[in-house]
């Protein structure tokens, strides 16, 4: 039984060689068979000097204010939305003047008499005056007269005070912009309550934003006012490396993530607050890996980069990367070694062992 089984395996066995033959074969002519490609390279660089540190940070405006009334009453009129740019007293909502408007004419109504009684104590206070010179009058009544003119006086006076308050206070019906900005967000509606202290809307100024870096209790002593610092933006890759100076350093750090807030001047772009973005602070010295960022692709969780081997075709491999270098570099912990030959701006997915012609 054995001696018949053994000449199938033997035929099996060679219809195997035969085909992976076949496979190796067809899978030369398939690589032969690939257009060859142009394309951009960088060699692989070894670097040393600093290394520097990535800080991340978030755009932040200059001026901020969260808007609110010092009156209660409803909403009649919401003249902006969230994102509306608006200029400096224009006017953003209105609250229904009449309470303040009662208030108001309240205050005048008492300063009104007070004015009166001031009158009335003026005129008595001469008669007393005169009669006191003649001895017609006795000094408790002259100095009655006196104290009922400072009264007089002094109810003006707060009388007017009531006035200027009330003034104020009707004032405060109508929301204006303290500054040229941006609403942020808005609170209320048409028909809401409002009462003392209820923030109503927040706007920011459209110039002088500034990027907030957070750094490290161990990194504070690499910072210092002045400084230029490159940063990017990761959803803004359009805008490039950007070089400004640090103006402020919050002096005292944060208890609980042990960082200080650093914060660097942005020139005017278009930016808004909230960006995240990244900036490098000057290290110390080491070596290292880097390529440029555009060698780098990411695809399915996966970082690779495309390498031109030794016969000049595409090698797809995987690396790993650290954090972003100026440049516009990124360093390599694994993958690559200093020498090796990387595709850079690579039109799409190139298939390994497509040959590849450096393009002039």
């Amino acid at each position: 039984m054995s001696a018949r089984i053994r000449p199938f395996a033997v035929v099996a066995v060679a219809s195997l060689v035969f085909l992976v033959a076949c496979g190796h074969e067809e899978g030369h002519h398939a690589e032969a068979d690939l257009p060859t490609l142009q394309v951009a390279v960088a060699d692989v660089q070894e670097i040393r000097g600093p290394k520097p540190i990535e800080v991340r940070g978030v755009v932040q405006p200059a001026r901020q204010a969260t808007l609110s009334s010092r009156i209660m009453g409803p909403v009649i009129a919401l003249e902006v939305r969230a994102g509306d740019i608006v200029a400096k007293d224009q006017t953003l909502l209105e609250i229904q003047p009449e309470m303040s408007e009662g208030q108001l004419n309240q205050a005048q109504g008492a300063l009104a008499q007070a004015k009166a009684a001031l009158a009335l104590a003026e005129r008595n206070y001469k008669r007393f005056e005169a009669l006191h010179a003649e001895k017609a009058a006795s000094d408790l009544e002259f100095d009655m007269a006196q104290m009922q003119l400072d009264q007089a006086r002094g109810a003006v006076t707060q009388a007017q005070g009531a006035v200027r308050t009330a003034s104020s206070f009707a004032d405060d019906s109508v929301v204006r912009a303290p500054f040229a900005a941006r609403v942020v967000s808005t609170m209320v509606e048409v028909g809401d309550l409002v009462a003392p202290g209820r923030p109503l809307m927040t706007v920011e100024s459209l110039e002088g934003y500034q990027m907030w870096l957070t750094v490290r209790e161990a990194d504070s002593h690499r910072v210092a006012l002045g400084q230029e610092v490159e940063m990017r933006f990761d959803a803004r890759p359009e805008l490039g490396t950007i070089t400004d100076r640090i103006v402020e350093i919050v002096p005292s750090a944060d208890p609980a993530t042990h960082t200080f807030t650093v914060k660097e001047a942005l020139p005017d772009i278009d930016v808004r607050s909230g960006l995240s973005g990244r900036a490098l602070l000057p290290g110390d010295e080491g070596e290292y890996i880097a390529v440029p960022s555009s060698a780098v692709h990411r695809r399915g969780g996966l970082e690779l980069v495309i390498l031109r081997d030794d016969d000049g075709t595409a090698r797809t491999r995987a690396v790993t990367t650290g954090q972003s270098l100026p440049d516009d570099r990124v360093e390599i912990l694994s993958g690559l070694k200093a020498g090796d030959v990387v595709v850079v701006d690579a039109p799409g997915p190139v298939a390994d062992g497509t040959p590849l012609e450096i393009a002039s």
